[in-house]
């Protein structure tokens, strides 16, 4: 699929999919986090199935039986086993060291997830062009929908394919990054290419809430998680975030916006 959009995963009613993934022998099957009974399942179009316990082990022993589990259904499968997207990366099959899992706190991320997904999802129905599905890059833990005006952007000299690819049109892309040690959990809005002036149109007070800001240095628009969890209107306050810091981005960058929305 375009722009990476088979290789996230994607909220379901119990936890994280892969969605269906085609297998050379025409079956089809996907790997679902399931995070009320805390398992994952791997489901085939031929109705096998199995599942395995999700429950505190190290890295390197959940991924041998994972693929264990996939051999034992038939799929032979070989994937790249290097961690992106984090510091100091460790092989799967190799890693001893990170073995933890908490099954209260997985529950309580997916179910924060679910919401987000329902309002990103609205968010999402208003535009007709082209927009990416809500889905989650297990890479850098974030939760995301992408709106793309149709035109072509600038390349970008000297990026690699997955960004080449992943910004070869105009975008504003939306979602959730649950933080790290130097930022705590919080919605996002960039548009890329970034237009003249979008830095300032905070101070302008066209973005809602109030408590949203613009960080010069990573050139988005963030609004931190706690001030829309203890807001009177959670859904309220994420959509007037996700339209407010739109427009700005579409306005300045000239998108044809009577032709994209309804």
């Amino acid at each position: 699929m375009n722009h990476w959009w088979n290789v996230p995963l994607y909220v379901s009613a119990r936890g994280l999919t892969t969605s269906a993934m085609p297998y050379r022998d025409g079956r089809v099957f996907e790997i679902e986090f399931d995070f009320i009974d805390h398992q994952l399942l791997i489901k085939c179009s031929d109705g096998s199935t199995t599942t395995l316990a999700l429950r505190p082990q190290s890295v390197a022993d959940f991924y041998a039986e994972v693929m264990s589990a996939l051999r034992g259904l038939g799929i032979d499968i070989k994937i790249w086993t290097m961690p992106v997207e984090i510091p100091n990366p460790i092989r799967f099959e190799e890693d001893k060291i990170h073995a933890s899992y908490d099954a209260e706190y997985a529950n309580r991320f997916w179910r924060a997830l679910v919401k987000m997904d329902e309002v990103l999802k609205e968010f999402r129905a208003r535009f007709i062009g082209k927009v990416s599905p809500v889905h989650f890059f297990w890479g850098s833990f974030d939760m995301a929908v992408t709106r793309f005006s149709g035109k072509p952007a600038p390349e970008r000299p000297g990026a690699d394919l997955i960004t080449r690819e992943a910004y070869s049109h105009e975008v504003i892309s939306h979602g959730f990054w649950p933080g790290n040690k130097d930022m705590e959990a919080a919605f996002y809005s960039y548009t890329t290419p970034e237009p003249a002036g979008l830095a300032n149109v905070v101070g302008q007070g066209k973005i809602r809430p109030s408590k949203a800001f613009y960080s010069s240095e990573m050139k988005e628009f963030f609004l931190l998680y706690d001030d829309v969890r203890t807001s009177d209107s959670p859904e309220t306050t994420l959509m007037d975030f996700c339209q407010t810091t739109y427009e700005a981005g579409a306005n300045l960058a000239g998108w044809d916006r009577a032709v994209l929305e309804r």
